[in-house]
């Protein structure tokens, strides 16, 4: 098996990726770091990172493994083998290690496309927000060779409580894909009882500590749920970007002839917070959707409950 890499080059610092790079950059890897906006390297370079110019450098700076961290298929495509990609300054050997959420099939073929390079492919989505990015305890799904893991499994320990190898290149993808299904129909439930409990003059603060407690608890109801009753709709995860996702469900889902109701519905909620102007709050402000359905706001101190 070869060795563990020992060098780190990350594309990609926003929300997730920026955190994600620095936890690298403490547990101690050399680490070289490019964004499309250059302001965002600023942080990390003062704590000492490498910053270049575009991702054909940063593959060019010798690193083992090329960290991406971007916002859609598209953005991997260009990054990876656009003109002043990572493929043009690749070398046998090193590895793409995707933490995007993009297409399952796309990354398939992007997996076959880096090969001829010689260069492995391991998709890495992951799950659990702006917080599991900053503690370092994110969910991380990885599909690809297993020797190509393995190599990167150190690195990516450090990134998360846990790193599962669920198959081959793309089935990373597919995972996440099944994971922000269940998110989004768990923030649904959480948003829905939310509601329910406002409406009827149940404290919903005490109603979170109940349920959270029981069959009906998940992690949406307990870290966005009292967010969602203050009226905090601060991102950990965007609307626009989760729509995304949700684009890639719905793509995945019609080809293979499959319905998810519960999925679409939540998706419309979504959808409806979007069309307010709300694309860059975070994904709890699903919240508003039911706000607006249902004449009260979470956030008011007063009984609300409509009496027509």
């Amino acid at each position: 098996m070869s060795e563990a890499i020992d060098s780190i080059g990350y594309a990609g610092l926003g929300i997730m990726g920026a955190p994600m790079a620095g936890n690298l950059l403490a547990a101690g890897y050399p680490v070289t770091v490019w964004n499309r906006s250059p302001e965002k390297t600023r942080t990390l370079a003062e704590k000492g990172a490498a910053v270049v110019d575009c991702p054909r450098d940063l593959a060019a700076s010798g690193a083992d493994a090329l960290f991406l961290n971007l916002t859609d298929t598209s953005a991997v495509e260009e990054v990876v083998f656009g003109d002043e990609g990572l493929l043009r300054g690749a070398s046998n050997g090193q590895l793409v290690v995707d933490n995007s959420t993009i297409d399952p099939l796309a990354t398939q073929r992007f997996a076959e496309r880096a090969a001829e390079h010689g260069v492995a492919w391991v998709d890495a989505p992951v799950s659990g927000g702006d917080v599991g990015a900053k503690n370092g305890t994110l969910a991380i799904m990885a599909g690809g060779e297993a020797e190509a893991l393995e190599r990167v499994r150190p690195g990516l320990e450090v990134l998360g409580s846990a790193v599962t190898h669920v198959g081959e290149a793309g089935m990373g993808q597919a995972c996440k894909a099944c994971n922000q299904v269940a998110v989004a129909c768990n923030l649904m439930g959480a948003c829905e009882s939310l509601a329910l409990a406002k409406r009827m003059g149940l404290d919903p603060e005490k109603m979170i500590e109940v349920v959270s407690s029981g069959a009906g608890g998940s992690w949406q109801l307990a870290n966005l749920g009292p967010k969602i009753v203050h009226g905090d709709h601060d991102p950990g995860f965007m609307v626009e970007l989760f729509l995304k996702d949700l684009g890639i469900v719905d793509e995945t889902a019609r080809a293979l002839r499959l319905a998810l109701t519960g999925t679409s519905v939540a998706e419309g909620y979504f959808r409806s917070v979007a069309a307010e102007g709300g694309e860059k709050l975070g994904t709890q402000a699903m919240a508003k959707a039911l706000e607006k359905l249902g004449g009260f706001r979470f956030d008011s101190s007063g009984d609300e409950r409509n009496t027509g």
